[in-house]
């Protein structure tokens, strides 16, 4: 067992997981002055104006501290606004380029359909000449036979 001062120092049995201590404090005496008074230090009285001051600048900081957050919350909001005025301009503008690529389509469409249809009438009136000169051929045919 260590001594030092006010303080007693007891080595208890060792162990698997390590050592253990007792410590013992002696309790002081009467006569002893302690380092730390056991009332607190007197504060100076302040005067009213002092006080006054001392609010005034709480105030102060206060109001300041108040005008950081609302110029941060405004900054936000004119953020916020600014994001969502873009989003609104890239979807019209999205609408826009999305409606031009469907009538481009849709005329593509109706122009392919035009020529198709006019291929047809083409072939069937090419059909129609070869019916009617083989008509000719066969009126021909049967006059020469009669």
């Amino acid at each position: 067992m260590a001594s030092l001062g006010d303080i007693q120092v007891k080595e208890l049995n060792k162990r698997a997981s390590g050592q253990a201590f007792e410590v013992i404090l002696m309790p002081s005496t009467p006569d002893a002055k302690g380092d730390f008074p056991l009332s607190p230090t007197k504060k100076k009285e302040m005067s009213l104006d002092e006080i006054k001051k001392k609010l005034e600048a709480a105030e102060g900081r206060r109001r300041s501290y108040e005008a950081e957050v609302l110029k941060h919350l405004a900054e936000k909001r004119e953020h916020e606004k600014e994001v969502i005025q873009k989003a609104i301009e890239e979807n019209c503008n999205f609408s826009k380029q999305t409606q031009e690529k469907l009538k481009q389509k849709m005329e593509a469409n109706k122009e392919n359909r035009s020529a198709m249809k006019e291929a047809l009438n083409e072939k069937f009136k090419e059909k129609d000449k070869k019916l009617e000169q083989v008509r000719k051929n066969k009126e021909a045919n049967k006059g020469r036979e009669s």
